[in-house]
This record gives structure tokens, C-alpha cells and sequence, in this order.
């Protein structure tokens, strides 16, 4: 609901100049391409109105039978052609550059930038939203910029030329064009108005069908499994039922604007055609004629152009507030400027100690998530985190990578605070493997590699062999040169859990992290998975978010967390042997996994 409101007041805003101006030094770079730009546009709003008075002087000289001028004339004309061509060609050949240039620039900066913002950041914005930001926002902002500057200089000089060209020729009768005018540019206003609207409703209704081909696609089983296709289809109709009227109505007033605004145009043009024919001998010759009512014909063009320009110009506004929006942003975890250079180098992955001193952390001021935490991790030594959802084991291991800040107390590593290291200290010693990993589009050695970018292919090899990942992909047809696909779609589960191990362990952290990553595996793959965790923890400081209680029982320490809080530890043993919170957890989740496995195994043998 948020978001719908904060983008309907951001479509619906006026032009911010302040805005617009910051924008405008993402043209320094490209001060070249500005200068050919606009001076090809100037060049070429002097050029066009010297045409039509070659044509009359052409006419004039074919008409008195003085023949002899017309190899000049002729000439002339066809110089004019030529100069007009090449700055044409100068302009478009500037505006792509710049277009180009302007989306390089924000795109490396914007992606840059998103590198190094804080996960809180990401808590709050939606995939789709950073997406739309850094392609079809960034796309329409450079895509603008170079013609606003093109008929902002072409435009205002074309139309004060052909201005003085037809008060040169016949002032009475420019004045008579003139008066059009202040109609013109009251229509277009009035129109481009509406364009606006109904071109706003396009693009929020354009935003809600691809949210929903996105929930479509993403959800079909759901779907399909819940007989819901026709109500999805109904609500997909409502949609672009939607964008079909949105459309129309903005072609309907398109259509109409043109023939309109050629109409007002040709009434000035008709008016001194009429009164022109009246006064052609006397003050006007037959070329001079027709060389006015081609510049007057004319006059309306770079009316319109400004006019629809400064209407893309408001459309833009929207997406202009929401990407500097985004660029804004400031990191909320940043080193400090008097970081101890000495704490930031790399001096060896042995890590002795991790503590949590009195920290208190929360999300919102008004939901506490811990209060006065107190936690110490000996070097070598393996803690498991068990507790219900939301009681903070999640934000534990969040606070130890530093993705997160303390509102209070500290978080260090060997007595030292983590706030006074630098973050790629902390980030060089960690390894993170998540109950759903990440794996990027490439090879599967690409994959392992990510770990350990120097990493040579032996040493790539032998970190998938002592994770045990090694026989699986020997045994792929195409081995560590297999392609995982986006997101690691064409390898199973098991095999994308595989990978990420492997790539942990090429890192060597000295701290390692793991988010229950064999809790949605099947039993043999599960315990595959967990010789090789075993392996890689062994004589590092290992923190583990446990979801299935079966598969720490071999953790050096056990802490159940609630609200925040550590109210039993110890090892397996001594927490079953004491007979409670671990111990109740422990039963239950045995008896419910029993269960399930009783109920598949029933399943398979009446089948």
C-alpha cells in the first residue's frame, strides 16, 4: 500500500528544476557531444528558414526570365541541402552518444552504489522496484536529455528565425501569422495535459500487469494445484481491460491534436495567403510569397516540439525523483574515517574469540528483538542457535557478519569492536551458506571460483572434494564446465547446496555461518551434505541456525533462544538429560518427522 502511494505522489508532481539540475552533471563527461548537439541544432535552426528564400529567389529568377542567375541559385539550394544533411546527421550522431553515455554513467554509478548499501536497505525494497530503477527509469531519463536539449536550442532559435524572416519579408503579414500563437500554445498546453494523464495511467497500469505476469508465472503451480486459473484470468482481464481503455483514450487525443493544432496553423497561414495575394506586385513578388508561406507553414512545428518535450519532460519527473532517490541512499554500516589502517590489512585467517557484549538490537524502536545479548565463541568451536521463529537467532548470525549495526553494546572479535575493522577484514573472513543459496549464471567451476577468484582449477577440485561434491559432478556429462543456470535452476536441491559448500570452503573462512542448509534435502543427499559440513568445521569458529534439531546433535554447544534471550545451553546430552525447553523441542519435532516418514513409507507400499 506504501509503495502505491508513494508512486502515485511522485507521478503527480511538478517539475522540480532543482531535480532536473543534478542531473545535468552526468553531462560533464560528454561536453563534446553537448557542444555538437546543440551547435548543429542553432546551425541548423539559421539553415532551415534560408531555404524557402532560395526557392522564391529560384522562382523569382525563373519568373523575370533572368536565367542566367538560376545555375547560382540552384547551386545555392543544393549547398543548403548538403549543410543540412551533415548537421542533421552531427545532432543525431551527438544525441546517441549522449543517450548512450548518460545511461553508462548512472547505470556503473547506480550499480556501484547499490554494492555498497547496507542489507537493511534491501529489507525495504522490493527486487522489481531496484530493477525498474536501474533499466526502464534510467532508460527513459538518458533517452530524454539530449533532444529536451535539442529543441530547447533548435526550437526557440528556429522559431525567433522564421520570425524574422517573415517580418523581413512582410511584417504586416507575419503579424497576421503571429496571432495564432497565443491559441497554439494554449491547445497544446491543454492537450499535452491530457497526454500526460492518460500516458501516467498507462505506465501504472503497465506496472500492475507485469507484477502480475510475474505472480502468474512464479505461482502457476498454486494455481493450478487450487483450480484458481479462471480467477486469475479474470483478474488479468480486469487489468489489461484497463490498459486497453487507458490506450485508446490516449490515441483518440492524439489523433485529435495534430489535425487541431495543423488547423490553428493553417488559419494564420490562410490568412496571409489571402491577404499576400492581395499585395503580391506591390510589395511582394510571387517567390517572396511563397517563400513566407513556407516559413509560415513552419511557425507551428517547433511549438509542438517544445510542447511535447516539456510534457516527456514532466512524465520523466516520476522516475527522475525515484532514481535520485535510490542514489541518495547512504550506507547505514560504513568504516569509520578513523579505522586503524593496521586493523585493516589481511594478517592471517585465525580467528580466536567472538563475543557479544551487551547488545541490544531491533528493527523497529517499538519491537525489541535482543536485549543486553551476552555470547563468547572459542576458536575451534561449533554453536548451534535453536529457538521458535522470530526469537533472533537470524539476527545474531546477522550482527556477526555485520550486516547489521547494534543499537547497542558490542559485537567484537579477538576484543576487538567490529566498527573500528573494516568491513572487507570482517567480510574476508567469513563463509556464509544459506538454507536457499545463490548461485550465479556460469559454469559450476564459475560457481566454486566465486569463493576464491585466484583460485587455480586444482584448487577448485579439491575444495568440491572435501565437501564430497566432487562425484557428483565428475559424473555430469560436461563435469565443472556444467552450466547451473539462472539462480542454479538445472541442478537439483542437493547438487546448488553442493556448489555453495564448495565455494565456502575454497574461501577458508575463519568464521563460518550456516542457515539450516540441509533441512530440505532428502535423507541420503541430507547426510551426504552433512559429512561435508562436519568436515569444514572442523577448527573454526562455526555458528549454525538450526532448523532440524537432528542435525546438530554433534555441535560442541547448543543455545535455545527466545525473545531474544539464551535460556538453555549445552550439548545435546546435557540439554536432553536436563528435560527442558531443548528437550521438548527435541521430542516433538522427532515425533513429527517420525510421523511423515511412517505415512510416506505406508504410501509407497500400497502403491
Amino acid at each position: 500500500m506504501n509503495s502505491h502511494i508513494e508512486e502515485e505522489h511522485l507521478e503527480n508532481r511538478g517539475l522540480d528544476l532543482k531535480l532536473w539540475g543534478r542531473f545535468l552533471q552526468h553531462l560533464k563527461p560528454h561536453r563534446r557531444s553537448v557542444f555538437l548537439l546543440c551547435g548543429g541544432g542553432a546551425a541548423l535552426a539559421m539553415v532551415e528558414p534560408l531555404m524557402p528564400l532560395t526557392v522564391g529567389r529560384i522562382i523569382d529568377a525563373a519568373a523575370s526570365g533572368n536565367r542566367d542567375q538560376l545555375p547560382a541559385r540552384i547551386a545555392e539550394y543544393v549547398g543548403l541541402l548538403v549543410t543540412f544533411s551533415i548537421l542533421v546527421f552531427t545532432f543525431i550522431w551527438a544525441a546517441g552518444n549522449i543517450a548512450t553515455g548518460i545511461a553508462y554513467n548512472i547505470r556503473q554509478h547506480g550499480f556501484e552504489h547499490l554494492q555498497r548499501l547496507s542489507f537493511s536497505f534491501y529489507d525495504k525494497k522490493a527486487v522489481g522496484w531496484l530493477m525498474a530503477r536501474m533499466t526502464s527509469d534510467i532508460g527513459r531519463i538518458a533517452g530524454l536529455a539530449p533532444w529536451l536539449l535539442l529543441d530547447l536550442t533548435w526550437g526557440t532559435l528556429y522559431l525567433g528565425a522564421l520570425s524574422a524572416v517573415m517580418l523581413w519579408l512582410e511584417w504586416k503579414l507575419a503579424l497576421l501569422v503571429m496571432l495564432v500563437v497565443p491559441l497554439l500554445t494554449v491547445v497544446s498546453i491543454v492537450f499535452q495535459k491530457r497526454l500526460l494523464g492518460h500516458q501516467r495511467k498507462i505506465r501504472k497500469t503497465n506496472s500492475e500487469i507485469t507484477a502480475s505476469y510475474n505472480e502468474g508465472i512464479m505461482g502457476v503451480e498454486t494455481s493450478q494445484s487450487l483450480v484458481r486459473e479462471e480467477q486469475a484470468l479474470g483478474e488479468f482481464q480486469v487489468l489489461t481491460t484497463r490498459m486497453y481503455q487507458a490506450s485508446s483514450r490516449n490515441m483518440i487525443t492524439a489523433a485529435l491534436y495534430l489535425p487541431v493544432v495543423l488547423s490553428i496553423g493553417s488559419l494564420g497561414v490562410g490568412l496571409a495567403l489571402w491577404r499576400g495575394g492581395i499585395t503580391i506586385g506591390s510589395s511582394l513578388t510571387l517567390g517572396e510569397l511563397i517563400a513566407f508561406m513556407q516559413c509560415a507553414a513552419h511557425f507551428s512545428q517547433p511549438i509542438q516540439e517544445l510542447a511535447a518535450r516539456f510534457t516527456d519532460l514532466q512524465a520523466a519527473q516520476a522516475s527522475a525523483e525515484r532514481l535520485q532517490s535510490m542514489l541518495d541512499e547512504t550506507p547505514e554500516i560504513k568504516d569509520p574515517d578513523t579505522t586503524d589502517p593496521e586493523l585493516c590489512v589481511a594478517d592471517g585467517v585465525v580467528v580466536r574469540q567472538v563475543e557479544f557484549a551487551g547488545v541490544d538490537f531491533h528493527y523497529k524502536p517499538e519491537e525489541p528483538i535482543l536485549e543486553s545479548f551476552d555470547l563468547k565463541i572459542h576458536e575451534g568451536e561449533s554453536v548451534a542457535l535453536v529457538g521458535a521463529t522470530g526469537s533472533g537467532k537470524t539476527t545474531i548470525a546477522g550482527l556477526l557478519c555485520r550486516f547489521y549495526e547494534p543499537t547497542k553494546g558490542v559485537v567484537s572479535v579477538d576484543g576487538i569492536d567490529l566498527t573500528t575493522r573494516s568491513q572487507r577484514w570482517l567480510q574476508s573472513r567469513l563463509g556464509i551458506v544459506l538454507q536457499q543459496p545463490h548461485l550465479f549464471s556460469g559454469t559450476i567451476l564459475e560457481n566454486i571460483r566465486y569463493g576464491k577468484l585466484t583460485a587455480s582449477d586444482e584448487e577448485v577440485k579439491a575444495a568440491a572434494r572435501r565437501v564430497g561434491a566432487h562425484q557428483f559432478i565428475a559424473s555430469l556429462e560436461l563435469g565443472y564446465d556444467t552450466e547451473v543456470g539462472e539462480e542454479g535452476c538445472l541442478l537439483s536441491s542437493g547438487e546448488r547446496q553442493f556448489v555453495s559448500l564448495a565455494r565456502a570452503v575454497l574461501a577458508d573462512p575463519a568464521i563460518f555461518i550456516m542457515d539450516e542448509a540441509t533441512s530440505s534435502l532428502d535423507t541420503e543427499t541430507e547426510r551426504q551434505i552433512q559429512e561435508g559440513i562436519d568436515r569444514i568445521l572442523e577448527g573454526r569458529i562455526s555458528v549454525i541456525i538450526a532448523h532440524r534439531l537432528a542435525t546438530i546433535r554433534r555441535v560442541d554447544r547448543i543455545l535455545v533462544i527466545d525473545k531474544g534471550k539464551i535460556i538453555e545451553e549445552g550439548s545435546h546430552p546435557e540439554l536432553m538429560a536436563r528435560r527442558g525447553a531443548y528437550h521438548s523441542l527435541y521430542l516433538s519435532q522427532f515425533a513429527r518427522e517420525r510421523g511423515a516418514a511412517l505415512i510416506e513409507e505406508s504410501g509407497r507400499e500400497s502403491a
